[in-house]
């Protein structure tokens, strides 16, 4: 039998099966608010953007955009003291595996700094939390308009990158029939233990 504190360990790291509940929460929480946050963006002119009508709209965007940037820099410090679950796969697509997700972590940092420093060079304040932190006081609109374009460009970039994602964790489940889709749902039949035909693929 596991003492309290063993089964509180367990839970919260990783098993060769799958992740943790710690980066489990990270990750769901993250598409939770990147979803919210990119239905509540609206691109366009300034004058759209910063309508005196949007502003509950835009304070809620700019919160949940911080939401998902404090959520990555928690999940990659968790990384330091948890594993990832060992899942045998051919060597190309642990390759490609890694590329994907580190370009859906640079996105993840750049949407919401592009968006932050775009408003403050471009003049404007923004109000996660509720909480109004004033723009720089030297403008540059050319290169704050430039910044919120490139914002609005990988807003939609991680869209497309984090369904190409979805798609290849449902590949995996319904076709390879592995356990990459099942080491990230907090629920489910993950295996303990590679199978014979995982070993031999590994």
């Amino acid at each position: 039998m596991l003492k309290n504190s063993e089964r509180i360990q367990v839970a919260k790291t990783a098993t060769p099966a799958r992740y943790g509940a710690v980066t489990q929460t990270f990750h769901w929480l993250t598409v939770m608010f990147v979803a919210a946050a990119y239905l509540l963006g609206e691109g366009g002119p300034e004058s759209r953007i910063y309508a005196p009508e949007r502003a509950v709209q835009l304070g809620l965007h700019e919160t949940f955009g911080m939401i998902v940037f404090i959520l990555l820099v928690l999940r990659l410090a968790w990384r330091f003291f948890d594993r990832a679950p060992e899942v045998p796969m051919q060597a190309w697509m642990r390759v490609a595996s890694r590329a994907l997700h580190g370009v859906l972590y640079a996105l993840l940092a750049a949407i919401p700094l592009t968006a932050i420093f775009g408003a403050w060079v471009g003049g404007h304040a923004i109000t996660p939390f509720g909480i109004e932190i004033s723009p720089f006081p030297t403008v540059n609109s050319e290169l704050g308009h430039t910044l919120s374009e490139l914002h609005e460009t990988l807003g939609n970039a991680i869209v497309w990158v984090a369904g190409f994602h979805a798609a290849a964790a449902l590949y995996h489940h319904f076709f390879l029939r592995d356990r990459v889709l099942a080491t990230m749902l907090p629920f489910g039949g993950a295996r303990s233990a590679p199978t014979q035909v995982e070993r031999r693929h590994a």
